[in-house]
């Protein structure tokens, strides 16, 4: 017995000592490199030059002078940029909760399904938008949904049902939008709960058939908070996201009707790159970077109550 203990170790440092293994930590680290190097140059050092910016006044064409905090006390003053913080959180949470409600609804009924085949359609069919340029899909909305030549007002037209304001009236401009944000990205959390409900242990389901619960009862007391923490990810991702709409009000509406659909991402564009008050564009962008974590952070403190983890 001593004897097969004693092998063990030197079975284990023989392993570590394989040539292959050390083919391989160089290939790893390389790995791990490149992608703290993708993070460092297309995330980090662009947080890092805006937030430094925002403490300066630049129009590219002068020199950058120093202003301190005055970008900041301008924009908590600014009655326009405020009000696009207001609409793109009210836009954020339509998103996401019809994003999370339709995503969940879809999967639940193609979790149905006892055929692989179908199963395999539906997801292919419901991630595609995703797969697609959100400016291309944002020019096609845009023209679906035209008041005069639209294809959606032309059948409404042959229903009898008077043509319909969709981007030339606020609430219609705002609903539109949301609809086309969450038609492209629901296939995304379509995904994660298809494989989340699948991977929901079946002896679960079968003691609750057994004790007599429906198929309502069984999907909100059981496979409800089984998948919580894909829920959780779900909404983190959705409402990142939806913080950050640009290409569908823009392209679809310019941030109109007025103001109705600028949001912080465009009001950002705006004073940046079109006003080139870039120190002013990076204070906004410093601001909407804090508010989602802020936001982010409460999610993440709500789920110590709402999140189960088997």
């Amino acid at each position: 017995m001593s004897a097969a203990t004693a092998e063990v170790p030197a079975a284990i440092a023989k392993r570590r000592r394989h040539p292959s293994s050390h083919r391989e930590a160089p290939f790893g680290f390389a790995m791990i490199g490149l992608s703290c190097l993708f993070v460092a140059v297309f995330t980090a050092i662009p947080i890092v030059a805006s937030l430094g910016l925002s403490f300066f006044s630049w129009d590219v064409i002068s020199s950058p002078q120093f202003v301190g905090l005055e970008n900041y006390q301008r924009l908590f003053t600014d009655g326009p940029v405020l009000k696009s913080f207001g609409v793109t959180l009210g836009m954020a949470l339509a998103v996401v909760v019809l994003q999370l409600t339709l995503g969940l609804g879809l999967a639940v009924l193609v979790n149905q399904r006892k055929l692989v085949w179908i199963r395999t359609i539906f997801r292919t069919a419901f991630y595609l938008p995703l797969l697609a340029s959100t400016a291309a899909v944002s020019i096609f909305m845009g023209y679906m949904f035209d008041y005069k030549f639209g294809v959606v007002n032309y059948y409404l037209g042959l229903l009898g049902i008077p043509n319909v304001p969709w981007l030339t009236s606020g609430f219609g401009a705002a609903t539109t939008i949301v609809l086309v944000a969450v038609w492209q990205q629901v296939g995304f959390t379509f995904v994660l709960f298809v494989a989340s409900l699948m991977s929901v242990p079946t002896d679960v389901l079968e003691a609750a058939q057994i004790d007599g619960a429906g198929p309502l009862r069984t999907l909100f007391r059981i496979k409800v908070p089984l998948i919580s923490p894909t829920i959780l990810f779900a909404a983190v991702v959705a409402l990142i996201n939806a913080m950050q709409l640009f290409d569908q009000p823009y392209i679809m509406t310019k941030g109109g009707p007025g103001t109705a659909t600028t949001t912080v991402t465009i009001s950002m564009y705006q004073k940046g790159f079109q006003n080139l008050q870039f120190g002013y564009g990076s204070a906004i962008a410093i601001v909407l970077l804090a508010a989602i974590l802020i936001i982010t952070g409460l999610q993440f403190l709500a789920a110590r109550k709402l999140v189960f983890y088997q």
